[in-house]
């Protein structure tokens, strides 16, 4: 499967009462388990580890991890052992929720860890205990975002992607796919990325996987916060559901969608503008009451 280039991902037009086009690439419909752009940030790592000859990845994550959730079966699928470090001990002695039990039945050992451990993630001591703990393991960063990710995203975007659109919209968590986006994007493309958490250190951490500026980053449509959801946010995606028939999470793609249509009502984009917005999945996730 990942030995394949690119994916044939299908475009889905939407109609609106405004002056712009608009379409949306529907990665969430180019594989049923490794969904949206967790197949692209994959697809380098769990090459680079069969290159490398080990047998087990390890990585992190939420109780409703999208990433979690991809990579147990990506590991599954190419027999590869799977550790997922899961924030939140208390996790441990609570029924499995169906991401987590899932994740388990393709294999993945789960280990449960206090909050305070878990911001150790990406600490250098930690990781080497990990790794001595876990022998022959690939450690993949939380929500996938490394170099190889970031190479692996700059395929969502085909040669006539390039050509025939000026500005790329997606939702952003870890900044991965954001980076793989602008590094392969054209000189006269704008890429806007709404942010599914609250702050602008996600702005720094992009500045680390490219130097291009043809970028932006708002978190004006995150409702406070990572998880977190508001009245009109979920009142948008069921309607938005009900009139195109594409499915929407209120983690991240809903709220890029959202914040979208919201730009758009406001004339933000001159007349004209050909706008594509990158689906990226995730849609295991579709959980409307998750508070943190």
């Amino acid at each position: 499967m990942f030995d394949h280039i690119v994916p044939s991902v299908p475009y889905q037009s939407i109609n609106l009462p405004y002056s712009v086009h608009l379409d949306i690439k529907r990665l969430d419909l180019i594989h049923p388990q490794i969904s949206g752009n967790k197949f692209f940030k994959l697809k380098y790592n769990i090459l680079e580890a069969q290159k490398q000859g080990l047998t087990r990845i390890l990585t992190f994550g939420g109780a409703y991890s999208n990433h979690i959730a991809a990579t147990a079966y990506a590991a599954h699928l190419y027999g590869l052992k799977s550790v997922g470090i899961i924030r939140g001990e208390e996790l441990a002695t609570q029924p499995l929720n169906p991401t987590l039990a899932n994740a388990q039945k393709l294999g993945m050992q789960l280990h449960f860890v206090s909050r305070n451990e878990y911001r150790l993630r990406n600490d250098g001591n930690y990781l080497q205990q990990l790794h001595n703990h876990f022998p022959k393991t690939y450690l993949i960063p939380e929500g996938g975002t490394n170099d190889l990710a970031v190479r692996g995203c700059q395929e969502i975007l085909s040669q006539s992607d390039l050509q025939n659109y000026d500005v790329i919209c997606c939702a952003v968590g870890t900044g991965g796919t954001i980076s793989g986006l602008i590094e392969r994007s054209a000189p006269h493309q704008k890429i806007l990325g709404f942010s599914a958490l609250k702050g602008n250190f996600l702005k720094r951490d992009i500045m680390q996987w490219t130097k291009k500026q043809n970028w932006s980053l708002t978190d004006a449509y995150c409702c406070g916060g990572y998880a977190k959801t508001s009245p009109e946010l979920l009142a948008f995606i069921q309607k938005f559901e009900e009139q195109h028939a594409v499915p929407l999470e209120p983690i991240y793609t809903g709220k890029m969608m959202f914040g979208l249509f919201d730009l758009i009502k406001n004339n933000y984009f001159p007349e004209g503008t050909r706008i594509l917005a990158i689906h990226s999945g995730g849609l295991q996730g579709k959980i409307t009451s998750i508070t943190y």
